[in-house]
């Protein structure tokens, strides 16, 4: 029987790549107006070149594309930048359809609800916050509590022993095949795949339990 759920939070509960797309772009334009010459495109695919290397979480990525690019930070564009990268990203943080109604409803059916995500502390309670749903989630374990990511069967159990409860009492959500849904299958937890996230170009070593089309299918299979 399932007496808790556990979550991803990127993509699963915000649609985080989205709002990282438009945010991206905003800074660029933005950089692009203040003085650099590089073309929309190109900058684009620099920049998400360094947040494939560096993390999608780096502080700094705006920094390290003008240096690259300059041989030096220009802090005027830079300013340019940030400003519209934190001005678009306050307009696209969002969470999924029908999320808060979903963890409403579990949490009346009595189920604990709980996060795993990759994303440093300060970022995930930021964005719990700022959709208003963090009181929720206990607990929420981050990068900081163990200081590996998934696929790592660290952050796992670490969530599982704060809940007290056995794995096979456990379900776990994410969009990741391989390190939402591998990971937590190694874990001993049941997995819902969330589908309709970013992880569909993934090939899961093993298969999810469930597979969810929207974040409100959780209802259908907790029943």
């Amino acid at each position: 029987m399932v007496k808790a759920i556990l979550l991803d939070l990127d993509n699963t509960l915000i649609d985080f790549v989205k709002m990282k797309r438009n945010s991206v772009l905003a800074a660029i334009r933005a950089m692009r107006k203040a003085g650099l010459e590089m073309s929309e495109d190109e900058a684009f695919k620099r920049l998400f070149g360094i947040y494939d290397k560096y993390g999608w979480e780096d502080q700094k990525v705006f920094q390290k594309l003008l240096h690259r690019t300059l041989g030096r930070v220009d802090y005027k564009i830079l300013a340019h930048g940030i400003l519209a990268y934190r001005k678009e990203k306050e307009n696209h943080l969002a969470s999924y359809k029908d999320v808060k109604e979903t963890l409403s409803a579990l949490r009346a059916k009595g189920l604990r609800l709980g996060i795993v995500t990759d994303a440093p502390k300060l970022q995930a309670y930021t964005r719990l916050v700022a959709l208003g749903i963090e009181d929720f989630f206990d607990p929420v374990v981050c990068f900081e509590d163990t200081k590996q990511r998934k696929p790592s069967r660290m952050p796992f159990a670490a969530a599982i022993a704060k809940l007290k409860l056995k794995p096979s009492e456990v379900m776990f959500v994410g969009d990741s095949p391989s390190r939402d849904i591998d990971g937590a299958s190694k874990s001993g937890m049941k997995t819902a795949w969330a589908k309709y996230g970013y992880g569909g170009a993934e090939k899961p070593r093993a298969a999810a339990d469930f597979t969810l089309a929207s974040f409100g299918d959780l209802l259908k299979i907790i029943g």
